[in-house]
């Protein structure tokens, strides 16, 4: 990150969460739709789980400018996936999102 290489960091993310998933199975499947969906997205360099697992939050490198398409992506696409509802949570960070589900899992983005 410090170099700026966001592809590399990304890639770390996304094997990070599939060792989180595969090899300790910490995830559940709420949080692998969400992550499968932002790694799916425009402008998304990577996506994982982060928190206690069993539940928690993904945190998503995403390009500043494609974070609101993001956000709609993860709304629609999320209910259409999960059967679930993503409603938008705002945070007082600029280019931070968090979107809350109502089964009470959270997505913060940054």
């Amino acid at each position: 990150m410090a170099r700026g290489d966001f592809a590399a960091a990304g890639l770390l993310m996304n094997e990070s969460h599939a060792s989180l998933r595969d090899n300790f199975e910490v995830s559940c499947r709420e949080l692998d739709i969400l992550v499968d969906l932002a790694q799916s997205c425009k402008g998304v360099a990577g996506s994982r789980m982060t928190g206690g697992g069993f539940g928690g939050c993904t945190v998503t490198l995403v390009r500043t400018g494609d974070v609101k398409g993001l956000e709609a992506f993860l709304q629609s696409r999320y209910r259409a996936v999960a059967a679930k509802v993503c409603e938008p949570k705002p945070k007082p960070k600029p280019y931070c999102l968090s979107l809350r589900l109502r089964l009470s899992l959270s997505l913060s983005l940054s």
